[in-house]
């Protein structure tokens, strides 16, 4: 369904029963779509029990063995703009 920001700030709550009904309704402006309007969608977070689990059962005690200290220091302002000096070959 499409209607205009005018209408729909008259029609509020019809267009949000109608989407927590599941349609999905495109507010316009001037007949351009302005936004989308859907229902709200729990995030899904990390299944713990299911990561342990794996990890389990795959004998796998910890996910990362090493960390350096430097490990999230910025990088040497020369890094990204260092000039490569061979090419590599295609093979």
């Amino acid at each position: 369904m499409e209607i205009s920001v005018k209408e729909a700030k008259n029609k509020l709550t019809e267009l949000l029963r109608r989407v927590e009904a599941g349609e999905r309704v495109t507010i316009t402006r001037d007949g351009q779509p302005v936004v989308d309007l859907k229902k709200h969608e729990p995030r899904k977070g990390i299944n713990w029990e299911a990561l342990f689990e794996y990890k389990r059962k795959h004998g796998i005690g910890r996910v990362v063995e090493y960390m350096p200290d430097d490990f999230d220091d910025p990088l040497p302002e020369d890094f990204l703009i260092t000039p490569m000096t061979e090419v590599p070959e295609k093979k």
